[in-house]
């Protein structure tokens, strides 16, 4: 059996994670974060939705201490409020 191919994800400065299962939002947010970093982006909004806030807890667990995030807070109310996450990288090298 052929192993599918990869989706690709445009890089851009949000990423909305509705489409993506609380079992899959980890890794596609720590991938997104490389490619941010990559693109040269100094900020990125995550946007993972009011709801039961699993995928808030998940975001923002896998952000405290990464090597690549500075700093993140809840996005300002015109920009999604507590539904996302406003995430300052590090500059790249």
């Amino acid at each position: 059996m052929e192993e599918p191919e990869p989706v690709r994800i445009p890089i851009e400065d949000a990423l909305d994670l509705h489409a993506f299962t609380p079992g899959d939002v980890a890794s596609v947010v720590e991938e997104y974060l490389r490619e941010a970093h990559r693109a040269r982006f100094r900020e990125v909004r995550l946007i993972h939705g009011r709801g039961a806030g699993t995928q808030r807890a998940i975001v923002r667990s896998l952000l405290a201490g990464h090597p690549l995030v500075r700093a993140f807070a809840d996005a300002p109310p015109e920009r999604g409020g507590w539904g996302a996450t406003v995430v300052t990288l590090v500059e790249p090298r």
